[in-house]
């Protein structure tokens, strides 16, 4: 039985799209993702800034800026994929465009020189609730906030929310939403499917992602990855779900004194005026029997 690895992690990420040998692969996902088919900008090729080494670590960073790559029209592009939902991640992409731009001339160099950069961020969550449930793919440009005119272009913040997709294999129309669907299943699938199969980088993407292909020690990397990933998610929702839990006991805490506060003014309330009224009976009683 054929298995393949899972492309969310950072190591079989690497392994499926980030080679000198897999280039057709990352030419067809970032042309898909980035709808650059059949446009002016569509990638002919790509070159890969920093070479793919088989990591020989047993424990990788938690976020990580992916691949990097340069096109034939001269536009570098960011891809990250990211599992984990962990605290100011958006300011750290934000953070990771802007240098990548900068860091492309030294201080005493032309302005001219700067290229435009953008950074592809693919996302295990679902990072924009305020965007709709089926808006997995979304692009953010710097515009004049009335007439919407864009600035300069050089910057772009490009996001796939892979939970937000939810077509099953048999509505996968577009070379698009096969990619996003490979991201999504590949590792629970048996074989390649056969609408799948018309497509070159399809076939050698499945062909890498086979376990068949893999040593025992990047087996076992990306299996304690996997885990570790894993159980990083799991801490997470546990703390949350301790917050909450917290936070409930507290409130229920506040409602109870709140409640306590307000029985007791009543109660202060009514006894007050039982006070009052029998004091002035008793008073009543005085006048009478003195009479």
């Amino acid at each position: 039985m054929v298995k393949f690895i899972n492309p969310r992690t950072d190591y079989a990420f690497k392994k499926i799209f980030w080679s000198e040998t897999s280039k057709d692969i990352l030419i067809s996902f970032l042309n898909a993702i980035l709808d650059f088919s059949g446009t002016k900008n569509e990638i002919e090729e790509v070159e890969i800034l920093d070479p793919y080494n088989a990591p020989k670590i047993k424990w990788l960073k938690d976020t990580y800026l992916d691949v990097t790559v340069k096109t034939i029209w001269w536009k570098t592009i960011i891809i990250e994929m990211q599992v984990l939902n962990v605290k100011w991640f958006d300011k750290r992409v934000l953070y990771n465009l802007c240098k990548k731009y900068a860091n492309q001339i030294d201080e005493w160099e032309d302005y001219l020189k700067l290229k435009p950069v953008i950074a592809l961020t693919i996302t295990d969550f679902i990072m924009f609730e305020e965007l709709s449930k089926d808006k997995y793919i979304s692009k953010h440009i710097i515009k004049e906030k009335e007439t919407n005119k864009i600035y300069n272009g050089d910057l772009e913040l490009v996001f796939l929310e892979l939970p937000k997709f939810k077509k099953s294999l048999k509505e996968l129309k577009t070379i698009q939403d096969k990619w996003i669907y490979f991201m999504r299943e590949v590792d629970d699938m048996k074989v390649e499917p056969e609408n799948y199969k018309k497509e070159k980088a399809f076939n050698h993407a499945f062909k890498i992602a086979s376990t068949i292909w893999l040593s025992e020690e990047e087996l076992e990397l990306i299996e304690k990855r996997g885990i570790y990933l894993q159980d990083q998610r799991w801490a997470m929702e546990l703390a949350t779900e301790k917050g909450m839990e917290k936070g409930m006991e507290k409130g229920m805490e506040k409602g109870m004194e709140k409640w306590m506060k307000k029985w007791m003014e009543k109660w202060m309330e009514k006894a007050l005026k039982k006070m009052i009224k029998n004091w002035i009976k008793e008073k009543n009683a005085k006048k009478i029997l003195w009479i």
